[in-house]
């Protein structure tokens, strides 16, 4: 008979896990899932909060996509990304559909951190120069030049690509630049931002890289002015603009790209999890008609094996339909600003373990503090034990340092989202 120890026994002997010692790993087993439910194999139910990775935006097993994949299957599985092929072009045009106007062809890849590897690959071919500027709070994938971009911890056993620069982003709550206002740290951010393009010498800047709404490192949404701002710097100093919206698109944040609430429009954006929920690997770069004509007669030196797989763009296909279809970018949108929004400013006020509440669509964190008045971050210990809260009562959910990240399916109903954010509020009384 097959239990959770079993498997996750079995899990442990054999299988290496990513960001992890080996030794003490107890991964939770796993058997099944629907929707926004996940189970295990003794028949233990989860709410899921943490969309696995933040990418199971259409919610697990939705017959529209398994369906779409398994028509795939039985046509043809696999095609080498040379030929042409019917399910690709389809899954192509629809995310241009979404987006901002002038995009012209998508660049698939295998997942996100090489869509951000190939869209500055690009950028240093299309300018001529080699510095990405990146923000130190962002995490842009765990491949050779995405790595060394991200700016939290994970870069720093990792950098052996060249060309790297890090500067401060704006977040309000624990401002760098002495900000008292979302105005304030809008315009001082920028600040920062034009001296270290100035002091790197703009003329060596290929790219500024940004996650549109940073999602690890605490879903920071940007105050008024910051991405227009970074757009005109930009713009003036002749540097690429990337936006990546890995985590943040495809109706996490009640927009199909969280772009479009900013009025911004990049050079490139690069995308995956949520373009089919996570269900086969893929992720791409938009690329917009001057880029993709600059390489009409010159050879773009990149290319993956499995670049537009025909299972990964059949999953893309039956996503992207069934998400309009079934209005789940709207739903997304209607949560977080009447169900979401309103519980999480309520548990602020009625805990004092809460520091700040921030997000948009179903993208959100609570950020947990030991001291309202110093800010001080809650210890490890403690947010172990919110974890064990949040699992014995059925919530399985996304912690990322001293935050409880709220990013459960854009598919979640107002029913579950609101049990949800009851166990979020039981657990937080036992801190």
């Amino acid at each position: 008979m097959t239990t959770n120890h079993s498997v996750s026994l079995a899990d442990r002997s054999t299988v290496f896990h990513s960001w992890s010692a080996q030794g003490a790993l107890a991964p939770l087993a796993i058997a099944g899932g629907l929707g926004t439910t996940v189970w295990d194999f003794e028949g233990t139910e989860y709410l899921d909060f943490s969309s696995q990775l933040v990418n199971v935006n259409i919610g697990h097993q939705h017959p529209t996509v398994i369906a779409a994949i398994q028509e795939q299957a039985a046509l043809l599985t696999t095609v080498a990304p040379a030929h042409a092929n019917e399910t690709r072009a389809k899954a192509a045009q629809l995310i241009l559909d979404r987006a901002p106007a002038g995009f012209e062809k998508v660049f698939f890849t295998n997942g996100g951190a090489d869509a951000n590897e190939n869209a500055i690959r690009m950028a240093r071919l299309v300018t001529g120069r080699d510095k990405v500027i990146s923000h130190y709070r962002s995490y842009h994938g765990n491949t050779g030049a995405a790595i060394v971009a991200t700016g939290d911890w994970r870069r720093m056993p990792n950098e052996y690509s060249r060309g790297h620069v890090h500067a401060f982003g704006p977040y309000l709550y624990r401002s760098d630049f002495w900000a008292t206002t979302p105005e304030e740290e809008s315009e001082r951010a920028l600040r920062h931002l034009e001296r270290v393009i100035q002091s790197e010498g703009a003329d060596t800047v290929a790219a500024i890289l940004l996650e549109t709404i940073p999602g690890t490192a605490g879903i920071l949404v940007p105050p008024p002015g910051y991405l227009a701002g970074v757009r005109s710097l930009a713009d003036r100093h002749g540097i690429l603009l990337i936006l990546d919206e890995v985590m943040a698109g495809f109706g996490r944040t009640g927009e199909w790209f969280a772009l479009d609430a900013f009025d911004v429009v990049p050079d490139l954006i690069t995308f995956a999890k949520g373009v089919n929920s996570g269900y086969v690997p893929v992720g791409g770069v938009l690329i917009p008609s001057a880029i993709a004509h600059h390489f009409d007669e010159r050879v773009f030196p990149g290319g993956l094996t499995y670049s537009g797989h025909p299972l990964a763009a059949a999953s893309i296909v039956g996503t992207l339909t069934a998400m309009a279809e079934e209005g789940v970018v709207e739903n997304a949108r209607s949560i977080g600003a009447d169900v979401i929004g309103p519980a999480l400013r309520r548990l602020a006020d009625s805990h004092e373990v809460v520091g700040e509440v921030r997000g948009t669509g179903v993208f959100w964190a609570i950020e947990l503090v030991a001291d309202r008045d110093t800010r001080a971050p809650l210890d490890a210990a403690a947010m172990g034990g919110l974890k064990g809260e949040l699992l014995g009562r059925g919530l399985l959910p996304f912690i990322a340092e001293t935050r409880l990240h709220v990013v459960p399916p854009a598919v979640i109903s107002a029913e579950e989202a609101t049990r949800g954010l009851a166990i979020i509020d039981e657990a937080l009384a036992t801190l």
